[in-house]
């Protein structure tokens, strides 16, 4: 009887490890998910970059690898500049296409959409996959790499748009083609020198990000379609943020992986300043203009622009110099403390950043100058940090561990399943929408 009883509760056990293991995943699709959504906001490449580096130390927080967090900066630059080079394409339009009546048109704009999600996704995860898989036994040549994606991305892009003319976003940027060079330059090149981990993350990030994308404009359709009130284009880009996320992290935290190459102190410090000064400075000046405010301004009836854009300027500033204040003294004091970084500085560090992003975002809505409404997606983004934080404090901080397994081993089979599956998905998608409205605001025909 007692030893049933003993079983029992060893079985519910291991049930509720798993559970909280499976939880645990979440952190890292709702950071993420919120840096996404924020970008929305500065947009391009450098907004893009500092939501890819919130995602890449959530995935360090949970993998409890202590050779991968002596290298934080590092791998968060990684992350960072994987994430941030998808920013150049352009959207906009595609996400028209989807709010066609006519199916051939909504249909187009999903499956392109999900494209495009899928190429953040697979540079992203790759470039960040890499750098995990980065060992004293097997070094990636890193000016390789960058050479072969940058003239991959050239060549696809001339081949593609100025010699085959298969345009995606007429009259828009077609940059994607380029972006689509890159990604198949990064997966040859981690292909023939088998970095398969790697290669699996980034395919995982890409079907994340691709189905995200899609997803999420989906219920933004649904979403104006019903008329409510809400800011769907922010909910798109999280969805996009947390699919992509997901797919990182699943990837990294469903394999074994070798011992890291050891921690280059320059190379850290070089990442830090890159992290957490740069990437916020080219935010800074991106996003945060005299148009814009004047802009914001006339909204909330302010009658001294110049102050009121003085006063953002120098919160904004202030931020920065304080921020990254924080993080080098936090760095410097205690990156030879294994215990503390795992626990602790990492942790912190993400904190940071995406209270920094926070701030950012809410100086750019105007949020401090008027009254504040559910209506508005910062409520939606105070409701995300705190949702980080109870899930790093009542789950991460004292689990800390979750061993690499190997899964049944990748199969061409397998991810033909997977993407028929998503072209029915979008199928279905395309059919819902149209059928949900008459007509919505910014709507396009490519066809």
């Amino acid at each position: 009887m007692a030893h049933g009883l003993k079983n029992k509760i060893f079985i519910i056990g291991i049930r509720r490890n798993e559970m909280t293991k499976q939880f645990i995943v979440l952190f890292t699709a709702i950071v993420l998910g919120l840096g996404w959504a924020m970008r929305g906001l500065f947009g391009h490449e450098w907004g893009a970059s500092w939501a890819g580096a919130m995602g890449a130390m959530a995935v360090l927080i949970i993998s409890n690898r202590k050779d991968w967090i002596r290298r934080a900066p590092v791998l968060a630059a990684l992350g960072a500049l994987g994430w941030g080079v998808g920013g150049m394409m352009s959207y906009g339009i595609v996400i028209g296409y989807c709010k066609s009546t006519l199916f051939v048109n909504s249909l187009y704009g999903y499956t392109m959409l999900a494209v495009i999600g899928s190429l953040y996704g697979f540079i992203g995860g790759g470039l960040f996959g890499l750098g995990l898989e980065s060992s004293e036994k097997k070094k990636p040549k890193w000016a390789t790499l960058l050479t072969e994606m940058f003239v991959g991305g050239a060549l696809v892009w001339g081949l593609i748009i100025y010699q085959m003319e298969w345009y995606m976003t007429p009259p828009r940027s077609e940059l994607w083609a380029g972006c689509l060079g890159a990604a198949i330059a990064l997966a040859w090149f981690l292909h023939r020198n088998d970095f398969k981990r790697a290669l699996r993350v980034a395919g995982y990030s890409a079907l994340g990000g691709g189905f995200g994308f899609a997803f999420g404009n989906f219920i933004q359709v649904l979403g104006t379609a019903a008329g409510i009130q809400y800011n769907w284009w922010n909910v798109m880009e999280f969805i996009l943020g947390f699919c992509g996320g997901l797919g990182m992290a699943y990837a990294v935290l469903t394999r074994e992986w070798p011992e890291s190459v050891k921690p280059s102190k320059i190379g850290n410090w070089i990442a830090v300043m890159f992290v957490f000064i740069l990437i916020p400075i080219a935010n800074y000046f991106n996003g945060l203009y005299m148009d814009h405010f004047v802009s914001i301004a006339e909204k909330l009836n302010i009658s001294d622009v110049e102050q009121y854009a003085s006063m953002q300027f120098l919160y904004s500033g202030a931020s920065i110099l304080i921020f990254a204040f924080l993080t080098i003294i936090m760095w410097h004091r205690y990156y030879s403390n294994d215990d503390k970084l795992v626990k602790y500085i990492l942790p912190a560090m993400l904190f940071i950043t995406t209270i920094h992003y926070n701030f950012f975002a809410y100086i750019k809505f105007g949020t401090f100058y008027r009254s504040f409404t559910f209506g508005h997606s910062e409520s939606l983004y105070i409701f995300i940090v705190i949702l980080i934080y109870i899930i790093w404090y009542f789950g991460i901080r004292k689990e800390l561990d979750f061993p690499g397994k190997n899964t049944p081993p990748e199969t061409w089979k397998r991810w033909g399943v997977i993407l028929v599956s998503l072209l029915l998905l979008f199928v279905l998608f395309a059919f819902i929408s149209i059928n949900s409205h008459s007509g919505l605001p910014g709507a396009h025909n490519r066809f």
